[in-house]
């Protein structure tokens, strides 16, 4: 009888332990879920905020100034949109210095915009961020820039760039061009882009062209008739990665491979850049690793 009540005793014992080990467990669990390993990229630099409450979440040489590629055209959008009396239906002409310009550069990506045409301002929005068009930057540089030649209008826009630049606080970004090809003064930062991408989604027709996978748009054609232009982003996030809308790619022999990315889940907004990345299937893996990452933080 002794030895039952003995018995008895030493189980319960066990079972109050097993249950102590089980709580502290099921407590200590998670603590461990709220502070997530920081992922490793490929890319030299990387940067991730919460775009609600600009709270820094990730951090990889942030500052240190790198080659933009066509993630500059976040810019150019940023300046065309920030215009007074903006009217997004107005028409700009295909000059054929837009489409020379494509031909001249090798690292040039185009929408392939047809000398002649009329094209409207939201359009070329659509050709700028979408294919990521050269001619479209530079059509919207000539449009929205001042002066009585093309040159003193391209530049004109350039100053506007850098203006817009300084205005936002970014201290590390220089721009030379209207698209990313640079002369060696065309620079930024991950936290500089992610700040510039962050201003720039609070355009309404910035955040839905910059969401659209491909659009077809219908332009008039030099002799009055049309004809339609079909564009795809080369953001592959949209669509394989659950809750992207946005933002824009960039490429270029100093440049590498860059992606400005950005994501709502569940009410949270996160973005952030990967410039300097390997390849497109690292940039886009680093881009989805941060994003991860930035949702758990």
């Amino acid at each position: 009888m002794k030895n039952g009540i003995h018995g008895t005793r030493r189980a319960s014992a066990v079972l109050v332990t097993a249950g102590a080990v089980l709580t502290a467990g099921a407590f200590a669990a998670p603590a461990q879920a709220a502070t997530p390993k920081a992922p490793t990229i490929t890319a030299k630099g990387g940067y991730v905020m919460n775009n609600g409450t600009a709270k820094t979440l990730f951090t990889k040489a942030a500052d240190t100034r790198l080659s933009t590629g066509s993630t500059t055209k976040i810019m150019t959008a940023r300046v065309v949109l920030a215009q007074p009396n903006l009217n997004l239906d107005s028409k700009v002409t295909i000059q054929k210095a837009y489409s020379d310009y494509i031909v001249d550069n090798n690292w040039a990506s185009s929408a392939k915009l047809i000398v002649g045409d009329k094209v409207t301002v939201r359009q070329l929005l659509y050709g700028l961020m979408l294919p990521s068009g050269c001619d479209a930057a530079y059509a919207l540089a000539d449009k929205f820039g001042t002066g009585s030649t093309r040159a003193a209008r391209v530049k004109s826009f350039i100053g506007k760039m850098n203006t817009t630049a300084k205005s936002l606080g970014l201290k590390n970004t220089h721009f030379d061009s209207f698209d990313g090809i640079g002369r060696g003064a065309n620079y930024s930062t991950a936290r500089d882009l992610t700040k510039l991408a962050s201003s720039a989604m609070k355009y309404s027709t910035f955040r839905t062209v910059v969401k659209t996978k491909s659009t077809k748009q219908k332009v008039t054609t030099k002799s009055g008739g049309y004809r339609y232009m079909s564009w795809t982003n080369t953001n592959n996030l949209l669509g394989s990665y659950s809750g992207t809308i946005g933002v824009k790619t960039g490429s270029g022999p100093e440049a590498k491979y860059c992606l400005v990315f950005a994501a709502t889940r569940s009410g949270k907004t996160v973005i952030g850049t990967v410039l300097a990345s390997s390849s497109v299937a690292n940039r886009t893996a680093d881009a989805k690793k941060l994003m991860d990452y930035g949702f758990k933080k």
